[in-house]
Formats: structure tokens, sequence, C-alpha cells
């Protein structure tokens, strides 16, 4: 599997952490993604990819053309069925509302035909990626369908968004939502609602992403690990609550997920393996 990506020029990095590709065939069919920072967009010119959410009342997916997909609060799996040419790019948690004119609730947890958002449009955007002859083009072609799409005026709700998710972002979730809220100027119930309308999550559960994310990346699965030291690095003050996290996010224990990264070690130069897992 080959993985191509750039981050995009301004204003388009304010919302966007990587425009990127992926083609060849995967080295693991099924991959199980825990929840990350991210919401996504993804064109797919190659065969359906199928998504199986891992609440087991949610239906199984296909999904073919083009889809997007909010930030997730628990894990799911991506099933890919043949040789892979994927377009996608990688939202910041409060980066896709710009793009899609809608409530970000509306794509908590999951997946949307990108044509139900961007009527009519995606056909002709599958066009010229499929048409473009290398992949820095494929990413440039996309670039460029993003910045037409990019709403002009943002609200002030979103700029509040904007302002205490970032810190978020950099403190990993280590700071205390109930800090940001009192420095933001506004309530609890306040932010709540602005950050269900332009994130989708909450700001404690967008928090507990970021802290679960900073572990997964923290983590040199090739050494000893002392999970202990992790947690606390993390910002987890109680080891049976980081461990009960660490199992509803991934499926596995710590010293599980440990065993099955080191039989299955992640591809050399493949941003992906940092988070998704043989699944």
């Amino acid at each position: 599997m080959r993985y191509v990506s750039r981050a995009p020029a301004p204003p388009l990095d304010r919302f966007i952490d990587d425009i990127y590709c992926m083609t060849g065939v995967p080295r693991h069919r099924r991959l199980n993604v825990p929840p990350m920072p991210s919401a996504h967009l993804m064109i797919n010119l190659g065969e359906p990819v199928g998504l199986y959410d891992s609440d087991a009342a949610a239906p199984p997916a296909m999904l073919t053309d083009g889809w997007f997909m909010g930030m997730w609060s628990r894990r799911f799996t991506i099933e890919h069925h043949a040789p892979v040419r994927v377009v996608g790019v990688h939202f910041k948690p409060w980066g896709l509302a710009p793009f899609v004119g809608m409530p970000m609730v509306e794509l908590q947890d999951r997946s949307v035909q990108a044509d139900a958002i961007w009527a009519g449009s995606v056909d002709r955007l599958r066009d010229r990626l499929d048409g473009a002859p290398t992949a820095g083009s494929l990413l440039q072609v996309m670039e460029t369908e993003l910045r037409s799409r990019l709403v002009p005026q943002l609200s002030s709700g979103f700029q509040l968004v904007d302002h205490v998710a970032g810190q978020l972002e950099d403190s990993w979730g280590s700071v205390r939502v109930s800090t940001l809220t009192e420095a933001a100027g506004v309530s609890g119930n306040q932010l709540t609602v602005q950050f269900r309308t332009h994130i989708g999550l909450t700001p404690k559960r967008v928090a507990r992403v970021y802290r679960f994310a900073r572990v997964i990346l923290d983590v040199d699965t090739r050494y000893s690990v002392d999970w202990s030291q992790v947690a606390h690095s993390a910002g987890y003050f109680d080891q049976a609550h980081f461990g009960k996290e660490f199992k509803n996010f991934t499926g596995h224990t710590p010293t599980a997920y440990l065993a099955l990264r080191r039989r299955c070690p992640a591809q050399i130069g493949f941003p992906p393996d940092n988070g998704p897992m043989p699944g």
C-alpha cells in the first residue's frame, strides 16, 4: 500500500490536517479504527469498502463513490475487498463543518454518501480525480475542490469552537474543559451546543479522544511500555479508568494491543497505521 499526503495551503490548513491518496493492496483486509480527532471525506476510485460499527445495533454499510464521516466516539471496522484507490481528507474535528452546511451532530458516528451533501457533483469530482496522472495532481484536484466549497463567512459560534477546540488540540485534551469554558466567557451549556453543532461531540468527549490519540501516538510498540507512565503523561489520573477507556476505544486491553502491534508491526511511512489496527 502506498500513502501520499500533504497539508493544504492557507486558508485550508486552518480546517484540514492533510489531503491524501492511498493506492495498492492493503496489508490487512480489515482494519479496526479507534476514535481519533478527525472527520473525513473519502472519494473512492476503486471497489466498494465495507464499514462495520462496533455498535451491533447499527447496520453495516457498503461505501462506493464517496462519503463523509464525522467524528466517531467509538471504534469501527473498515474492510477492503480489492486493491485500494482512495483520495481522502483528514479534517480537524471542527474543520468539516464549513464545507457541508449542516449540523455536525448529524454526521456523528456515521457515514453519509457524499452526493447526499454535495448534490450532483461527486461524479464530476471522481472523473477529474480518475483522470489525474500523478499522486500530486490527485491531491491538487481535491484541494481545488475544497477551496471552492469553503464557506466564506464563519459564524461566531464556529469561531468559538475553533478557538476552544484548538486549545484542546494543542494540549492533547489535557486542559480542563471548565477552564476553557471560563476563559471563553460562556456557559458550559452554550459551549456544548456549539460543539455539537460544529463538531458533533461534546467538549469533554473531544478532550477524551485527544487524550486517547496521544496515548496511541506516544507508544512505541517495539519497546517495553510503562502503561502507568503513558496514562499519566496523557492526563489520565486513574489507571482503572484508563484501562476501561482503552478497551472501549480499541477493543483490546493495553497488553493485548501491544501484543497485536508486535505481531503486526506498522508499515513504515504509512501514517494511518498510527491509529487503525488489524481487525
